[in-house]
């Protein structure tokens, strides 16, 4: 039975211009919903348009923290709930009876409107324990080296606002960004359960983030051992893309698995980025002696693609699956999810005769026109070796901007190769191979700990540490050039590290690098190993004569000469051991 819906809630009703005939679609307290039936028990989602692209690397974690503390009243239950946060939306879901769903989704709004921030600091550090021992997949690194340390790039990075996030700035994010304006809620219903309550603020419906970009120069390829071999591109979203995945999943399957027993997983999915493009990844898995193989027929099998070498059997028998889906049963209930979020963002939602229409009409050569964006903007993560012979261009390993003002240098005690440089402007970090720069007003994060060490990451992704430890000189008046430099919205104070967290110099050669406690400590073994020789060698000459002067007597005394050779052990022991010392330490 539909409840009566007061100042914000309207009938369920089917607009005269309805996009699905299947789906109902109305308001709940000033959020927009949308209905479609299916037997068994109810299932919701509320989604708002917020996720971590839409955060910074420095307040990352900021949406999750929110989602964390809006399901801990509910605890433990014995009812299917949860929450997750993607990269543009945040998802509460649940299934139940009619009366456990409105009561999940009324505790969530509830707590929306007034966090228990009591709660905060056992949150945060929840999210760092999640974190750790969270499995990434194999595709974990490919954001950071497509986007920078921001934007779509900060789910390859850890969520370093759980550090420092204050009461104040989560309830100003919940208050901005989970609000009725920016919510759309999905039912498995025909008509809305008894006794909602989602009263929420109103609020501005959030755009999706936009794309920003740290590859110069596509298809790139990075190193990195995932398993295996992945490959990620960006296509305009179509029919044609989501046909053109399934293709190419086959392909690998058949390919990889089937015919060269390379890889158990060889797969593709399709997942949109935003309303206009979308994001293809495909992933083989390997044993370490079979990568070159796979990587090899990973390659053809995306060229071969990419040439129109595509049979007509292998679209029909994509698009024969989703047709299939379209005509199951309870097939607009399934719709809900995706209907919902393009709801959210502002994507047309297609009416199934209008996909099935697509559908029918996608051919060979839109398949080939997909094969070829995807590999015109691929990035190519293999194991082990590069992908220049397969016209891949390596992902920039160095910063291509090296210009700053004039800075104090500081020499590396671990390689004297390396130099740390310190500029009003920027850090950056000189190696025999390349440099990476960080100018201030592009810095992402600034690590800052109690003992010295400074930390930053740029927004295209590059990082530098800064450990006093590690660089000769580097006194306190340069890190507080640094800490002036950087914006103050990016700077993160860490908690003080345990003694053998900081790090010690070693040296490329496996020696010890150089500090002052060090070289005074080497200083001292040094006179020492010189003053037990010189005392081992005088008491030699001595003992030497000693023994002479005693062989001459008429009757020369044993016990006297051992005597005499005796008192040589304490400095010749001593020698030895410091000389085995120096060794074990490469001194």
């Amino acid at each position: 039975m539909s409840q009566k819906i007061s100042e914000h809630r309207s009938e369920p009703h089917r607009p005269a211009t309805a996009p699905d005939p299947d789906i109902l679609e109305t308001e709940v307290d000033g959020i927009r919903t949308v209905l479609a039936a299916a037997p068994g028990p109810v299932t919701a989602g509320l989604f708002f348009r917020v996720g971590a692209a839409d955060e910074t690397l420095a307040t990352s974690g900021l949406t999750h923290l929110v989602e964390h503390l809006a399901l801990h009243r509910h605890g433990l239950s014995d009812l299917h709930y949860n929450g997750a946060t993607a990269a543009t939306y945040t998802l509460f879901h649940v299934t139940g009876t009619p009366e456990e769903v409105t009561t999940y989704l009324n505790g969530v709004c509830a707590a929306l409107r007034d966090l228990p921030m009591e709660r905060l600091e056992t949150e945060r550090e929840i999210l760092r324990t999640e974190a750790a021992g969270r499995r990434v997949g194999p595709n974990h690194q490919l954001p950071l080296w497509r986007y920078g340390a921001q934007g779509y790039g900060l789910s390859s990075h850890a969520e370093l606002g759980t550090w420092h996030l204050t009461a104040e700035a989560v309830r100003d994010w919940a208050r901005t960004r989970f609000t009725r304006d920016n919510a759309v809620l999905w039912i498995t219903a025909d008509t809305v359960p008894e006794g909602l309550d989602l009263a929420l603020p109103a609020g501005t419906p959030q755009p999706l983030p936009a794309a920003t970009s740290a590859l110069p120069v596509t298809p790139a390829y990075i190193t990195g051992d995932s398993g295996g071999v992945v490959l990620d591109g960006i296509v305009r979203r179509s029919t044609a893309a989501t046909l053109f995945t399934e293709v190419l999943s086959r392909a690998l399957y058949t390919d990889l698995r089937q015919k060269g027993g390379y890889s158990y997983t060889a797969d593709a999915g399709y997942s949109p980025r935003d309303n206009d493009v979308a994001t293809i990844t495909a992933f083989a898995d390997a044993l370490p002696k079979k990568h070159g193989a796979v990587v090899g027929g990973f390659v053809d099998a995306l060229a071969r693609l990419r040439a129109g070498s595509i049979e007509q059997s292998e679209l029909d028998s994509a698009r024969a699956r989703f047709l299939k889906q379209l005509d199951t049963p309870d097939a607009a209930a399934s719709r809900l999810p995706s209907y919902a979020l393009n709801l959210l963002t502002g994507h047309h939602n297609l009416t199934p005769d209008e996909h099935r229409a697509e559908l029918a009409a996608v051919t060979l050569d839109d398949l080939r026109e997909v094969a070829r964006e995807l590999h015109a903007t691929a990035l190519l993560q293999v194991p082990g070796r590069g992908a220049d012979w397969a016209g891949f261009t390596e992902a920039p390993q160095w910063s291509s901007w090296t210009r700053t003002s004039a800075g104090t240098r500081h020499r590396s005690l671990e390689d004297d190769s390396v130099v740390l440089t310190v500029s009003p402007d920027a850090v950056s970090l000189a190696a025999a191979s390349g440099t990476v720069v960080i100018r201030y007003d592009a810095c992402a994060a600034l690590l800052v700990h109690p003992d010295g060490g400074r930390h930053l990451t740029g927004l295209d992704g590059f990082q530098i540490r800064v450990e006093p430890t590690l660089f000769k000189d580097l006194t306190p008046s340069r890190l507080a050039l640094i800490d002036a430099g950087v914006p103050s919205s990016a700077v993160i104070p860490m908690p003080p590290r345990a003694p053998d967290r900081i790090p010690r110099p070693e040296r490329h050669d496996g020696r010890p690098g150089s500090t002052p406690q060090t070289r005074g400590a080497r200083l001292a073994r040094t006179v020492l190993i010189w003053l037990s020789g010189i005392a081992t060698a005088i008491w030699g000459l001595i003992a030497t004569v000693a023994t002479l002067m005693e062989l001459d007597e008429p009757n020369p005394d044993p016990g006297t000469i051992t005597v005499i050779w005796l008192l040589i052990v304490p400095p010749l022991a001593l020698l030895i051991a410091l000389r085995r010392g120096r060794r074990k330490r490469g001194g």
